[in-house]
């Protein structure tokens, strides 16, 4: 797992993801719902937010990232995300 990503918990479900990029340190909220979590299979809301980053490093740059990620949004717009989530 890449060591440039750090995860601080925030409550409700929600996670404040830092990731170093070229320039500056990106700041991207993430949040969870318990139904993305059921698709998804996983009770483990870190891990599923430390692998939904590597996925989405793979579709666009860490610099791209917006300021808040909900996992619904994300299991909407990539059709392989959930397949590369329950697979791993």
């Amino acid at each position: 797992m890449p060591d440039d990503i750090d995860i601080e918990p925030q409550g409700d479900h929600e996670y404040l993801v830092i990731q170093a990029s070229e320039l500056e340190d990106v700041r991207t909220w993430f949040r969870l719902t318990p139904e993305a979590l059921d698709e998804i299979g996983s009770d483990d809301e870190e891990d599923v937010v430390r692998r939904t980053v590597q996925f989405l490093r793979r579709h666009q740059d860490v610099a791209d990232f917006p300021d808040v990620i909900e996992l619904e949004d994300v299991i909407a717009s990539y059709d392989d995300y959930l397949p590369a989530m329950i697979g791993d």
